[in-house]
C-alpha cells in the first residue's frame, strides 16, 4: 500500500495500476482460501479420532490417527495408488491410519481414502497393537475404539469422544 501511494504521488500511473492490480489478485486468492478453509473446517468425517476399523479391500484392521478433508499426498503418489480410479476419488476425507502389527508388521502407518474403510458392526475389544498407541491414545473405550491425546484432538480440532464402560451394579 506504501508502495502504491509512492506511485500515485510520483505520477506514476503505470506503476501504480500495476501495484492495484497486483493488490486486486492477491485479495482475490486470499477470499478463495479463506473459503476453502470454511469448507474443509465444516467437512463431516464419517470415523474418529481412535475408532476401530477395517479396510475394505486389503482387510486389515486399523486404528484412526489422523484425518485429511481431501487428499494431501503428491501427484506422483496419487498416481501410483491410483487415487482417481476410486469411486469418489481424490475428493473425500483420507485418514491417517495405525495397522495392527499382528496383521502386517511392515506397514505401521496406511493413507486410507474414506470409502475403503469400514467401521465394526458393534463393540470391538479385541487386541490390537501397535507402537505408537501408548503416544497417542490414553486406552481403550467400552466399545474397543481409542481415547486420543488431548494434542491430537487439538491438532484435528475434534471433540473428545469415549464410550464409558457400563456399571453394572446399577
Amino acid at each position: 500500500m506504501v508502495n502504491l501511494q509512492k506511485a500515485v504521488e510520483a505520477e506514476n500511473y503505470a506503476l501504480a495500476a500495476e501495484l492495484r492490480d497486483e493488490i486486486n489478485k492477491l485479495e482475490a486468492e486470499s477470499l478463495a482460501a479463506s473459503a476453502n478453509a470454511l469448507v474443509y473446517e465444516n467437512i463431516q468425517y464419517a470415523f474418529r479420532l481412535g475408532q476401530k476399523g477395517r479396510h475394505k479391500v486389503l482387510v486389515y484392521s486399523g486404528v484412526i490417527c489422523g484425518m485429511d478433508p481431501v487428499c494431501c499426498i503428491s501427484s506422483s503418489l496419487r498416481e501410483s495408488a491410483c487415487i482417481d480410479k476410486l469411486t469418489r476419488g481424490s475428493n473425500q476425507p483420507f485418514y491417517q491410519v495405525l495397522v495392527d502389527v499382528h496383521v502386517d508388521p511392515d506397514l505401521l502407518v496406511a493413507y486410507v481414502p474414506e470409502e475403503n474403510l469400514l467401521a465394526p458392526d458393534g463393540p470391538n475389544k479385541g487386541r490390537f497393537d501397535h507402537p505408537y498407541l501408548s503416544f497417542l491414545f490414553y486406552g481403550m473405550d467400552a466399545a474397543g475404539d481409542f481415547i486420543p491425546i488431548k494434542q491430537l484432538r487439538e491438532k484435528y480440532n475434534r471433540p473428545r469422544h469415549e464410550v464409558p464402560p457400563i456399571d453394572e451394579d446399577a
